[in-house]
């Protein structure tokens, strides 16, 4: 009888060690978790600035061509432009924001229609 008091004692210890060691993971996981996904929303701002930029530019001058490695924030932008602006020919913009491993992408349908730009979609593609 006179050790069970010190094994009862050691087996409390090691459950008490093994819940806050799971614990801690748990936490260091979730932070990491946060990050990223913070991160990943940043980018798609990112993104969304660009097509934005892109749109302003069109407003300004038909003939834009899009644009490579504008730099937005923490991040860069591509902006290629497909199409003619036609109703049968749509402009696409696809603004591909990138920051670090992260990339975000949003497609811009636009036409001109009695010379005013006209967005027709705006969405985000995977």
């Amino acid at each position: 009888m006179n050790g069970q008091a010190l094994i009862t004692l050691i087996f409390f210890t090691v459950i008490a060690t093994t819940v806050t060691t799971a614990a801690i993971i748990m936490i260091a996981v979730n932070a990491q978790s946060g990050s990223k996904f913070q991160q990943g929303t940043i980018v798609y701002q990112i993104a969304q600035s660009g097509a934005d930029e892109a749109m302003l530019r069109l407003l300004r001058d038909q003939s834009y061509p899009g644009q490579n490695n504008l730099s937005v924030g923490t991040g860069t932008v591509a902006i290629p432009k497909k199409g003619s602006g036609t109703v049968v020919d749509p402009l696409i913009l696809t603004s591909t924001g990138k920051s670090g491993n992260f990339i975000r992408k949003v497609e811009v349908k636009a036409t001109y229609l009695d010379s005013a730009l006209s967005v027709i979609s705006q969405k985000e593609i995977f």
